[in-house]
C-alpha cells in the first residue's frame, strides 16, 4: 500500500540513521522507497529540509507529495529549503490535492516540536512491522496514512453535500416570490460555480496523482536498472 510515512525524531543525527534504515529495509525487499527527506522544525514553526534525496525522475521537492506535506507541517510560516538556503515557501499547500487528512498533519505537528527533526517518505508497504520495529528501535515515533483513500473520500462527502443544497435551493426558487427568485438564483449560481471548482479540483487531483504514479514507475525501473548494473 502506498503510504506517506513521517517518523518524528528528537533530532538530526536519529533522522539520519532512520533514513539509512528505510534504504536497508528497501534493499531487503521490505518495503518500495519512492522518496524521503530529513527536516528539522525550526524555533519560528517554520521547517527546514537539511537532506533530501537525489529524486532523478521525481525532481526537487516542490510539486511533489512530499514537498506539500513539508509545507502543511510548517504551518503559515512554510518551509525553507536546505540549510540556510533562505529560500522560503508560504504554507499554502492544498490538503485536498496532497491526499492527507487534517487529523494527521495535526498529530504529526504536535509531535514535532521545535528543535526535533522528522524523515519523510513516501513509501509501499505490505506491513507496518519492519519499519516500525527499526524506527521504534531509533526512539522514533511512526505516523503513517495511505495517499489514496483520504482523497476520494473529501471529494465525494463535498460535492454530495453541495448538489444537496443545490437541488434544495432550485426546489424552493420553484415556488418562491419574484423577490426571493432573484435572491435565490444568485446563490444557485454561486453554489454551481463552487461545484464545478470542486470538479475542477478533482480533475486536478487526479491528473496529480497520474503524473506522480508514472513517476513512481520510472523511480522504480531506475532502481532496478542500477542494481542490475551494480551486479554485472
Amino acid at each position: 500500500m502506498d503510504r506517506m510515512l513521517v517518523v518524528v525524531f528528537d533530532n538530526q543525527k536519529k533522522a539520519y540513521e532512520g533514513k539509512t534504515q528505510l534504504i536497508q529495509l528497501e534493499a531487503e525487499g521490505s518495503i518500495s522507497l519512492y522518496g524521503s527527506a530529513v527536516v528539522v522544525k525550526n524555533a519560528d514553526g517554520s521547517v527546514s529540509v537539511k537532506q533530501e534525496d537525489d529524486y532523478g525522475p521525481l525532481g526537487s521537492l516542490f510539486g511533489t507529495t512530499l514537498g506539500s506535506i513539508i509545507g502543511l507541517l510548517g504551518g503559515p510560516v512554510g518551509m525553507v529549503i536546505g540549510a540556510g538556503a533562505g529560500l522560503v515557501a508560504g504554507g499554502t499547500y492544498d490538503m485536498y490535492k496532497v491526499g492527507i487528512g487534517e487529523d494527521f498533519i495535526d498529530d504529526v505537528s504536535k509531535a514535532l516540536a521545535p528543535t526535533k527533526a522528522a524523515l519523510i517518505a513516501e513509501i509501499d508497504e505490505n506491513w507496518v512491522t519492519p519499519v516500525d520495529t527499526r524506527m521504534e528501535a531509533l526512539g522514533g515515533t511512526v505516523f503513517r496514512r495511505s495517499l489514496a483513500e483520504v482523497k476520494k473520500t473529501i471529494h465525494e462527502e463535498t460535492v454530495a453535500a453541495m448538489q444537496a443544497d443545490l437541488a434544495q435551493m432550485k426546489a424552493e426558487q420553484a415556488q418562491a416570490s419574484a423577490d426571493r427568485k432573484a435572491k435565490l438564483h444568485e446563490k444557485i449560481n454561486k453554489l454551481e460555480a463552487g461545484i464545478q471548482a470542486q470538479l475542477q479540483k478533482a480533475k486536478e487531483a487526479r491528473d496529480l496523482v497520474e503524473r506522480q504514479a508514472n513517476i513512481k514507475v520510472q523511480v522504480l525501473k531506475a532502481k532496478a536498472a542500477a542494481a542490475k548494473a551494480k551486479a554485472s
